[in-house]
């Protein structure tokens, strides 16, 4: 189904909940993936998802169509998990340890994660870049998402993305250097 015959069903009242459940079928996956490399729990992630959509249902009449509904949902979802980093960081700014290293601690724990010690190590060096950098990395190298997409979601130029996606690889592939795994090659 294309993005204008999904509107379409969105749009009409009498096709709303019918669109919503195509919407959910085909984003949903997509939109936990992006949303995981940024929080790294499962549960949270869940739950994310489960609010980025109600979002998406109750702003629906909102979009205007001057981009793809895809990318619409995408920038929905990314600052809802931008928000959701700060809340918790804010909740968490007395405490002896960092966020970083609570999620760290709590990936590994996770029964669901499964990863060998360099996987661990690079999520560990992820963890250490800013929010907006580690976002832009998570969608090159995870999601593999041309720079031309990520300008659309995220409003900002292409050399801009390009730009914070290598200062992000260098300081990954610098932080797993000090973890002496000594090659690790990221895509242009």
């Amino acid at each position: 189904m294309t993005d204008t015959e999904l509107f379409e069903l969105l749009k009409d009242i009498s096709t709303r909940e019918k669109g919503f459940t195509v919407l959910v079928h085909d984003f949903k996956e997509r939109v936990y993936w992006q949303i995981r490399h940024m929080v790294l729990s499962h549960e949270d992630s869940n739950d994310l998802v489960q609010e980025v959509f109600i979002k998406v249902f109750q702003n629906i009449d909102s979009f205007k169509g001057d981009s793809t509904l895809s990318t619409w949902i995408y920038r929905i979802a990314l600052n809802h998990t931008l928000n959701f980093l700060s809340s918790k960081r804010q909740r968490h700014r007395f405490r002896f340890t960092s966020i970083e290293d609570t999620m760290f601690e709590s990936l590994k724990s996770d029964t669901s994660f499964e990863a060998d010690e360099v996987e661990l190590k690079l999520q560990k060096a992820i963890l250490l870049l800013p929010d907006k950098q580690r976002l832009v990395f998570n969608l090159r190298y995870y999601d593999e998402m041309p720079f031309k997409e990520m300008e659309k979601i995220l409003e900002t130029t292409e050399s801009s993305l390009k730009a914070t996606y290598h200062f992000a690889a260098k300081k990954i592939k610098e932080q797993l250097l000090k973890e002496e795994i000594v090659k690790f090659d990221f895509p242009d």
